[in-house]
């Protein structure tokens, strides 16, 4: 039977502290397209702000871009668990304090971050904080997607059955691509992006139990779900060490800040 790891959480509204290293070793990572994209459409390329940054998995891929990036997250967990980079600051801030001067920001993004955060609060910040005519974004991804009819449906079913009751509400607004989410801002074409892996089972079970649901979910039920999961999955993937092919289909909300009319 594969393995996974074990680790629950501790905290409040904070879903990730408590597994921040699992978090690093197990979340997919973004396509450098993605980057690239939020890069051009930022009028220069000083200072981009990661904000929610987690554990720095997109601030070092847009320090590619950027000649500085400043990386803030709630969680001291999450930032002591970031990978460094001359080119990033990582700092534990709120999103909606980023104790950054006005007006010094080119980009601003907030990768699978932003439905956590009080959005006008938030907004206030990115408007202070924003050159004029910076780029902002918000980024999300929902559910993986497996590329193969009989297990697709199995990871649908735990997802949104198992946990449907477990979840955090706003982990709903990731499902619906941020659809619902108030965006103020004129918003740019961004074209079709997704993340990619080729995973064994044992892969994919440790990134699954990085859910907050799975986390919510244990300690509800004094038993993590997870384990029944493996059970009536391992025998449809077959050899655990098989690699599977796993797409996670990303929501980009581009915009422009302007200056005040």
């Amino acid at each position: 039977m594969p393995s996974f790891p074990q680790s629950f959480p501790q905290s409040f509204k904070d879903h990730f502290s408590g597994h921040a290293g699992d978090y690093r070793a197990f979340r997919p990572t973004y396509p450098p397209a993605l980057a690239a994209a939020l890069a051009d459409a930022a009028p220069a390329r000083g200072l981009a702000w990661d904000v929610g940054c987690g554990n720095g998995q997109f601030s070092v891929a847009l320090a590619d871009h950027f000649a500085v990036v400043h990386a803030t997250d709630a969680s001291a967990e999450q930032i002591a668990q970031a990978q460094p980079h001359p080119r990033v600051r990582y700092a534990v801030a709120p999103a909606e304090e980023s104790g950054l001067p006005d007006g010094c920001c080119d980009l601003i993004v907030a990768a699978q971050a932003a439905h956590w955060f009080d959005l006008g609060r938030f907004y206030a910040e990115v408007r202070r904080v924003a050159k004029p005519g910076a780029a902002v974004a918000l980024v999300c991804y929902g559910r993986q997607w497996l590329d193969d009819p009989v297990l697709d449906p199995v990871v649908e079913r735990f997802h949104n059955g198992t946990l449907g009751p477990y979840w955090p509400a706003d982990r709903w607004k990731v499902i619906e691509g941020y659809r619902g989410m108030e965006f103020p801002f004129p918003e740019l074409p961004v074209p079709p992006l997704a993340m990619e892996a080729v995973w064994t089972l044992p892969r994919l079970l440790g990134y699954m139990n990085t859910w907050s649901g799975v986390k919510a979910a244990a300690k509800a039920l004094e038993r993590n779900p997870l384990e029944e999961f493996a059970e009536e999955i391992a025998p449809l993937w077959g050899d655990a060490e098989t690699e599977r092919r796993i797409r996670w289909p990303l929501t980009v909300r581009l915009g422009r800040v302007l200056p005040p009319p």
